[in-house]
C-alpha cells in the first residue's frame, strides 16, 4: 500500500485534532474529487512499519482525538490488509482514540455485501471504525456548508450503533 499524505495535526476531517492518513488508490474517480492524484495506487510513498510507528507516535498526545482514514479509498481491497493492521494496533495501544473513515462506497450496498475483497478483513476493519462517512462525492450535490462531508448524498454514520441496530444511525456530535 502507498499513501499520499499523513497530516499529524488535522482539524478538518473529523472532530478535534486528528491524525489523517490519505491512502493511495481509488477506483471511483469521482468528478470534482479534491484528491484525484491519489487515484493511482502507485502514487505517493510506500507504507512501512516505520510509517505505522510514526502514526502511532503522532496519535499518542492527550490532545489528539483520533485518526481519520481518507484517500484515495481506504476500502479498496488492496488497502484493507495494511489498514486493518494499523487499526488493530491503535485499538490495542491507544483504545481511547476515535477512528473515522471516509469511503466512496456505500455501507449497505457495497461494504456489507462482502464484495470488497476478503470479507473477514473487511469485517475486522469495520469493527474498529467509530464513524464511517460513506458515499461517493457528487459534484452536483456539493455543499460547503456540510460538516465533515463534501456532498449532500454522503452520510456520517455512527458505525458501532449502526452495526448493533442493523440499520443506519447517523453520527451526532457530542455536546
Amino acid at each position: 500500500m502507498n499513501y499520499a499524505a499523513i497530516k499529524p495535526r488535522d482539524v478538518a476531517n473529523g472532530p478535534g485534532v486528528r491524525v489523517s492518513l490519505f491512502v493511495s488508490g481509488c477506483t471511483h474517480h469521482c468528478k470534482g474529487c479534491f484528491n484525484a492524484e491519489a487515484w493511482d495506487f502507485n502514487y505517493g510513498t510506500p507504507y512501512t512499519a516505520e510509517t505505522e510507528d510514526s502514526i502511532l507516535e503522532a496519535l499518542a498526545p492527550w490532545y489528539v482525538t483520533g485518526i481519520t482514514l481518507l484517500g484515495g479509498e481506504p476500502f479498496e481491497p488492496q488497502n484493507q490488509p495494511q489498514l486493518v493492521k494499523l487499526l488493530r494496533r491503535i485499538r490495542s495501544e491507544l483504545p481511547e482514540k476515535t477512528i473515522w473513515c471516509f469511503t466512496g462506497y456505500t455501507l449497505e450496498t457495497d461494504i456489507l455485501t462482502g464484495k470488497l475483497g476478503d470479507w473477514n478483513i473487511t469485517k475486522e476493519m469495520l469493527s474498529y471504525i467509530d464513524v464511517l462517512v460513506d458515499g461517493r462525492f457528487v459534484l452536483e450535490r456539493k455543499d460547503i456548508t456540510l460538516q465533515f462531508r463534501g456532498s449532500s448524498n454522503q452520510r456520517l454514520i455512527d458505525l458501532k450503533k449502526t452495526l448493533a441496530a442493523d440499520h443506519v444511525i447517523w453520527w451526532q456530535p457530542e455536546d
